[in-house]
């Protein structure tokens, strides 16, 4: 069994995408649902992606202006390099 202290939570956001798409060795599965058990801010974080995902992922990139994609993609380079993006340890 994965030990859950092994996965720290901005490891976790970084690897948020691959577990989504089932794109993780196994190995590294284990440690991200391990993590899951434990961290309750993880568990919103990835629930928040999945709405995300929901609610948006219809759209196709001609759906998009260029400005607008700029725009998100520029927030989310600005949200991950905050000192604090990752949600708790």
């Amino acid at each position: 069994m994965a030990d859950p202290g092994d996965l720290r939570c901005q490891e976790f956001v970084e690897l948020v995408t691959e577990y989504l798409e089932d794109a993780l060795p196994p190995a590294e599965r284990a440690r991200f649902q391990a993590h899951l058990d434990y961290c309750d801010a993880c568990i919103i974080y990835i629930e928040e992606i999945r709405l995300t995902i929901r609610a948006l992922g219809h759209l196709s990139e001609d759906q998009i202006g260029p400005a607008a994609r700029d725009r998100l993609l520029a927030e989310f380079r600005d949200w991950k390099r905050a000192p604090n993006f990752a949600p708790t340890s």
